[in-house]
């Protein structure tokens, strides 16, 4: 795994936040985002899921991210990615409430570059606790930033695709738009 250094900037409070929410259609279902586009614009959530459930897993109802026309300046990031520019999401800053550990974890999937595949133990070899592998692969299940915080590009360590929070099937395209092999 080639590294490279990923800063993620310490969250901030709610009432410090200017949310807004958008949809954009991919093959797999839509992808919701949620950004701050206050002061400090970064995209704290984003999933294939409805708006509420994406508010829900943040702990938010929908009155705190109205919906938008547009992203700014986050939206031609976004419809570049789904269009075929597997690069596009990395110059997207991103923001997300977790431990050190999680930091860390989230930090590494960003530093896996598009095209390649980490196994959970390679993540946890990028935090402070290398044999934490199970943590590792709890942080990919806690990331809130899917797909611009990468946590489809981590696989098992026998190579299979292991778990996905939004399915498999969106896994396999994730991994298929950013030129992935994953096989039949």
């Amino acid at each position: 795994m080639t590294s490279r250094t990923v800063s993620t900037p310490p969250t901030q409070t709610r009432t410090d936040q200017k949310l807004r929410h958008r949809s954009y259609p991919t093959p797999v279902g839509p992808l919701t985002v949620v950004a701050d586009v206050g002061d400090n614009p970064a995209v704290v959530a984003a999933g294939f899921c409805p708006v509420g459930d994406l508010l829900d897993r943040m702990g938010l109802d929908s009155t705190e991210a109205p919906e938008a026309t547009r992203l700014a300046p986050f939206d031609a990031h976004i419809k570049a990615y789904i269009g075929g520019d597997a690069q596009a999401l990395d110059r997207v800053a991103t923001r997300q409430p977790g431990t050190p550990m999680q930091q860390q974890v989230w930090s590494g999937l960003r530093a896996i570059p598009v095209g390649s595949t980490a196994t959970y133990t390679e993540l946890a070899a990028t935090t402070d606790s290398p044999k934490a592998v199970r943590a590792a692969g709890t942080a990919c299940g806690r990331n809130l930033i899917a797909p611009f915080v990468p946590c489809h590009r981590a696989l098992r360590s026998d190579g299979s695709l292991g778990g996905y929070y939004y399915g498999l099937p969106v896994k396999r395209w994730l991994l298929e738009l950013e030129g992935v092999d994953i096989g039949s």
